[in-house]
């Protein structure tokens, strides 16, 4: 489990833990890193969890998606990187649509199978390194399947990657220092069937019983 607390629906930033569950307990894997999240803090998104009350996830709204999520490709600007996760080198003609109205909403597309004209409007391209003057965003992460059925208007392109600088706020996404990031793609196992779960303080407070989440932590 890759765990991610706030303080509250409005916070941009939180802690990201991990964890591996062994004879029925969590077990805590590494320390503690700083992330950053949305601009506008986080709202209930569409995973692996029931309805609950409280924000909701939409495009555009700059919060990230609360809740239990899998974990999706690994993606990144190298041919290969270090992990066990299915990885995709990125390349100048990689978009997540974020096109509300597109039939390919929330995918990663290569406009070499799709044509340009279907990536028309989008705001993701995947090698930000070309597109984006140098951003080093994409240059490691992993999708989030948050709304994977691609529900439109339910939110986009989801990932956690890197941040350009210390505690800068994301669009939606779940951000750290590279060196976080290189440690937590080495460590996930696909095997283990690993989830990503984000939670405000409260929330999770609330929860840890129920969905058995390990014990809180400061």
């Amino acid at each position: 489990m890759v765990l991610v607390t706030t303080p509250d629906w409005n916070a941009d930033h939180g802690k990201l833990r991990t964890f591996l569950r062994k004879d029925g307990r969590w077990k805590a894997e590494g320390r503690a890193v700083n992330v950053s999240i949305g601009r506008a803090g986080s709202a209930w998104g569409l995973g692996l969890h029931d309805r609950h009350a409280g924000p909701r996830k939409r495009e555009g709204d700059g919060r990230s998606p609360a809740g239990v999520f899998r974990l999706g490709t690994a993606f990144g600007y190298a041919g290969t990187l270090r992990t066990a996760l299915p990885y995709a080198a990125m390349q100048a003609t990689h978009y997540c649509v974020d096109v509300t109205s597109s039939p390919l909403y929330n995918r990663i597309v290569d406009t070499r199978d799709v044509g340009e004209a279907a990536v028309q409007g989008s705001t993701e391209p995947m090698r930000r390194d070309i597109h984006a003057d140098g951003d080093v965003r994409y240059k490691a992460g992993f999708v989030i399947e948050h709304n994977s059925a691609g529900l439109a208007g339910g939110g986009s392109c989801i990932f956690a990657h890197l941040w350009r600088k210390p505690g800068e706020a994301t669009s939606g996404c779940t951000a750290m220092d590279e060196a976080a990031m290189q440690r937590l793609l080495r460590w996930l196992d696909p095997k283990q069937m690993p989830v990503f779960v984000l939670l405000p303080q409260a929330e999770y407070a609330k929860l840890a019983a129920g969905w058995q989440l390990p014990p809180a932590a400061d």
